[in-house]
């Protein structure tokens, strides 16, 4: 019997493994050389649009329980222009806080 591992909820683990599969999704994106931070903007700073972050979030989903992360449920409680202005940091506190 397989068993996979738990995902670790702390903030710097999430954002390597959300950094890992943005490159390993996305990769006709060419971000290769733009840092990936807290700061770093889905929309403004990676070019990626909608399509692309539904890509990137079911992924994540998969990765640590979609019914742990509940994507849609963050999504629905953000206005328009927050996604727009979606923070990698936004994305991985979410998760984080929902691993606890």
């Amino acid at each position: 019997m397989t068993t996979t591992p738990v995902p670790q909820a702390d903030e710097t683990a999430v954002l390597t493994e959300l950094t890992e599969t943005l490159h390993r999704v996305l990769p006709e994106i060419g971000f290769e050389d733009t840092p990936v931070t807290m700061d770093t903007r889905f929309v403004e700073d990676l070019d990626l649009e909608s399509i692309d972050l539904v890509a990137l979030t079911g992924e994540l989903g998969r990765r640590y329980g979609t019914d742990r992360v509940d994507f849609p449920g963050f999504f629905a409680s953000l206005e328009l222009p927050e996604i727009v202005g979606l923070t990698v940091g936004q994305v991985v506190r979410h998760i984080a806080g929902r691993l606890r």
